[in-house]
């Protein structure tokens, strides 16, 4: 396990103060500490260093190994050097810190709210580039030598959880027992060339510049070994549109755009059809996902609406189902 504490506000303060010559060269001190989430096992803070706006990503619970701030911090700073836009990893932080398992990165400019980035007017022309540069920014990604300790995880081995994850529920739906089915007999008979994956690239984990476009890819925890095709069917499940079915990237783009990013990049070719199998893998999971919070608030309303809202949005992944099955039925 991968030991940390809980900490106070005083003691995170405190505890960046004592590092702060090491986060910028001209700084005694910090100022600005704000938490910005909240969360029982994660905490950002954003705070400054002399001049330096800064980021502190900490854990405030044990993980194992696998899921480790540094491991994620190792895999950033692997990824900048390839050539990905993503926040420069300022520090590790090692055990004489007292910040536990956490990393200091550079704190950058730009909206996150992918219903923003989707439809919001101010945006347009970001939406113009966006799908290349996320073509682009995939590229890279995929180029990038993973850091050692990453699992490899393949399509057959996601199904499997999912549906055993789905069968321990209980719960029945006939659009997800049609995902599970439509999947089984598609998943690829020949290797698949394995490379670095984000693992969760989708509008909502990308920073955007309302003119210039893609600032960086965030939120690196869910990084492991697998198909590249999988973070291109991931960015264009239906959920993660907001309300912008017609661009099928991320409610802003086509995956035309994205490809010939990918492919300008150095991106290597992807049949259309495996990105096709990772987007039904990417809404049957969302539909595993919003039906087993749903259920755990009609179980238990105690443990507060979230988990109801997220519920409704199982519609979004059952359309983008029957929409792929209807798709493939004309191929």
């Amino acid at each position: 396990m991968t030991m940390t504490e809980r900490l106070s506000e005083q003691q995170i303060g405190d505890r960046l103060a004592a590092i702060a010559h090491r986060l910028a060269p001209d700084a005694s001190g910090i100022h600005g500490l704000e938490r910005l989430t909240g969360g029982a096992s994660m905490e950002t803070w954003a705070f400054a260093a002399g001049d330096d706006a800064l980021i502190l990503r900490r854990r405030a619970e044990p993980a194992e190994p696998a899921a480790s701030l540094a491991r994620e911090a190792r895999v950033i700073e692997a990824a900048v050097a390839a050539g990905v836009p993503a926040p420069e990893v300022v520090r590790i932080c090692p055990p004489a810190d007292g910040l536990g398992d956490a990393y200091v990165m550079r704190r950058l400019a730009g909206e996150t709210l992918g219903r923003r980035i989707a439809t919001d007017a101010a945006f347009a022309p970001a939406r113009a580039r966006l799908a290349r540069q996320c073509g682009a920014a995939l590229a890279h990604i995929h180029a990038t030598p993973p850091p050692a300790g990453l699992e490899t995880i393949d399509a057959a081995a996601t199904l499997a959880r999912y549906e055993r994850t789905w069968r321990e529920s209980g719960a029945v739906r006939p659009t997800i027992e049609a995902a599970f089915r439509w999947l089984e007999v598609r998943l690829p008979s020949a290797p698949v060339a394995m490379r670095l994956v984000h693992g969760d690239f989708r509008n909502g984990n990308l920073m955007v510049d309302p003119h210039s476009g893609l600032v960086a890819v965030l939120d690196w925890e869910l990084t492991h070994i697998g198909d590249p095709a999988e973070d291109i069917g991931w960015i264009c499940t239906n959920s993660w549109r907001f309300g912008q079915p017609g661009h099928r990237v991320g409610g802003f783009g086509n995956l035309d755009d994205l490809l010939a990013g990918y492919r300008d990049a150095g991106g290597e070719a992807i049949d259309p059809l495996r990105i096709d199998l990772w987007q039904m893998i990417g809404s049957l999971k969302w539909g595993v996902m919003t039906t087993l919070m749903h259920a755990s608030f009609a179980a238990d309303p105690s443990i507060g609406p979230e988990r109801a809202v997220i519920g409704r949005r199982l519609s979004e992944a059952e359309a983008d189902i029957v929409a792929i099955i209807e798709r493939s039925a004309r191929q």
